[in-house]
């Protein structure tokens, strides 16, 4: 009877369907800047055509680009869709040196889009640490950028002359001791972190990710496929008027994406404000703004399906509805 008491105030154990894509992409590598670059692939060029470049998708912080699968699997197969992995994150190499710098991965991109599309221009998106970098590089390369599409990436606050030496000391003190990210025992870890750190994320779709997020270890345990050495502080101070003009140089129109927006003001703690973020982005000559709800910041898992349309809607010249 014990037993049977315990076995009924236990809580019921919930399973889920496991995600199969409908559109499953494949891995190819190409050696850019000395390094071995990872893309996900779904389609071939045979799917280029005038007004229908090849879409690339590029991922956030500590994300990697097999995480646009459930937007990918939304959409149409009328159109080349790639997602690289930046430098150190996901499958490709990790920068020779001992940090990141900013300028790197416009180097990266820059040479991506000569290799995907060396003679015409591409269509390009970024979310979050990619939808900075996607906006500086349409600014330095408008030539490049038929359409560009920002998914919250908000950018950095300002900095003053001030900051400089503190923020130097900052930096050459975290080379002398290299952050580390945390491991996991289990895929299923992997992808129960992935749920407390967005608990919209459907926990078949953490599975599914957790996979390609991770790879086991030496160790047996599961590490996540990021280098640690993006933890680093960046050293170069960031500046608004830069901002403003390499944002005010973009002659793609924009889609500007975001979620809820709830969580603006707690990230940046007063340091930057939805007021100085509107001045940026009211630099950029032609916007269209679109917000998906319910959504976190990683919209791309949290509303695939919304974002799918609304990418389709605005690479084919049409408004996406709010």
């Amino acid at each position: 009877m014990v037993g049977a008491a315990a076995a009924a105030a236990a809580p019921p154990i919930v399973r889920h369907m496991r995600y199969t894509p409908r559109r499953p992409g494949r891995s190819e590598f190409v050696t850019l800047r000395r390094l071995k670059m990872h893309m996900v692939c779904w389609g071939d060029a045979s799917l280029v055509r005038p007004g229908r470049p090849p879409l690339l998708l590029m991922h956030g912080w500590m994300d990697v680009g097999a995480s646009f699968q459930f937007t990918v699997d939304a959409m149409r197969d009328d159109r080349l869709v790639v997602a690289a992995d930046w430098r150190g994150f996901g499958l490709s190499d990790p920068t020779p040196s001992d940090c990141y710098w900013f300028a790197d991965y416009l180097g990266d991109l820059d040479a991506l889009i000569d290799h995907l599309s060396p003679d015409a221009p591409v269509d390009l998106a970024g979310h979050s640490m990619g939808g900075n970098i996607v906006m500086s590089y349409a600014g330095v390369r408008p030539h490049r950028v038929r359409r560009l599409v920002n998914m919250e990436g908000y950018g950095v606050p300002d900095a003053r002359a001030a900051q400089a030496p503190k923020r130097l000391a900052q930096w050459l003190d975290e080379l002398k001791q290299p952050p580390r990210l945390r491991s996991y025992d289990s895929l299923a870890g992997v992808a129960r972190q992935l749920v407390k750190t967005n608990p919209r994320l459907d926990p078949a779709r953490a599975e599914w990710l957790a996979a390609r997020w991770s790879r086991v270890g030496d160790d047996g345990r599961r590490h996540i496929l990021g280098d640690a050495a993006h933890k680093i502080v960046n050293p170069v101070l960031t500046r608004t008027e830069d901002v403003l003009a390499t944002w005010g140089a973009i002659a793609a129109p924009l889609l500007w994406v975001e979620g809820d927006g709830k969580d603006f003001e707690g990230w940046y703690g007063g340091r930057y404000t939805r007021a100085q973020f509107e001045q940026r982005l009211a630099a950029v000559p032609q916007v269209q703004r679109l917000r998906l709800q319910p959504s976190g910041h990683m919209l791309h898992h949290d509303q695939p399906e919304a974002l799918a349309r609304a990418l389709e809607a605005f690479l084919d010249g049409d408004r996406p509805a709010a």
